[in-house]
């Protein structure tokens, strides 16, 4: 009887730690350690999008004066606070004195950050959003890179196609590419008209180094869907005299997948930043 009465307690407690454990892992997701970053959320009232805008800047331990500033851009259907997690604080606090200030730029659900019939998405990046991040961290507006997953990424390259005299880098992670209007989603574009006007590979090669002098990174995973497009893309900018890192990886169009390469993408732009 003791012998039960001992086992069940065990299993009780068993239970227990597993329970425990299953709810710190749950805190540490859903309330990541900041390592000493500063996380700061405003609003802006946008004249060129025509609404009001949830907007984040992340200030580095140790404060975000005189810092360069990183510019990131989320993925369809997620949020400016998809970048608040425990792999971008942990990447972040080991640069040390090089990491950037950053502002996590709210695209709303699938803006795709171009300028189109419900709001100069692209107008309101350059033109509100940055200058206002750069405001509010005192960061060293001269220094600039701006980086992005999926949507994002495709908003990174054309704000970089259209302005490559503004960023010192520019970093595209599985972008989300098309060839051609009919490939594309419904809600990515206003119509055949809006695509071509934004067609990035088209941009790419209508001029010798479309992207100035920004140091240009491009990553996708090998079964990521838009692994031909993003190819495609860094052989076109290359073809036109442009300077690309280009890695295709093991992985698909997945948190996963950029989970494992967020050092790699913050060394990046801490060194371009750093030379800018």
């Amino acid at each position: 009887m003791i012998g039960r009465r001992s086992l069940g307690l065990t299993i009780v407690l068993a239970l227990l730690a597993l329970g425990c454990w299953g709810l710190l892992r749950a805190y540490r997701v859903l309330v990541p350690d900041r390592h000493g970053a500063t996380v700061t959320r405003f609003r802006i009232e946008s004249k060129l999008v025509g609404r009001s805008l949830e907007e984040i800047v992340v200030a580095p331990k140790g404060g975000g004066a005189g810092r360069p500033l990183l510019v990131l851009l989320h993925g369809r259907g997620f949020q400016p606070d998809s970048y608040l997690t425990n792999y971008w604080f942990e990447a972040l606090a080991k640069l040390g004195r090089r990491a950037p200030d950053l502002l996590l730029v709210n695209g709303g659900d699938h803006s795709y950050y171009h300028d189109r019939a419900d709001g100069r998405w692209g107008s309101y990046l350059l033109s509100e959003a940055i200058p206002e991040g750069v405001r509010r961290l005192k960061a060293d507006g001269s220094r600039v890179a701006v980086g992005g997953i999926s949507m994002g990424g495709f908003g990174t390259l054309l704000l970089g196609l259209r302005h490559p005299d503004a960023f010192c880098a520019v970093g595209a992670h599985s972008a989300a590419l098309w060839r051609t209007g009919s490939e594309t989603p419904q809600g990515a574009f206003d119509d055949a008209e809006d695509f071509d006007r934004n067609n990035v590979i088209e941009l790419a090669g209508a001029r010798s180094q479309p992207l100035g002098a920004a140091q240009v990174w491009i990553d996708v995973g090998a079964q990521d869907p838009f692994v031909s497009a993003d190819s495609e893309l860094a052989r076109v900018l290359r073809a036109h005299g442009q300077l690309v890192s280009f890695h295709v990886w093991p992985g698909s169009h997945s948190g996963s997948y950029w989970n494992k390469h967020i050092d790699e993408y913050l060394r990046f732009y801490a060194e371009a930043l750093a030379t800018c």
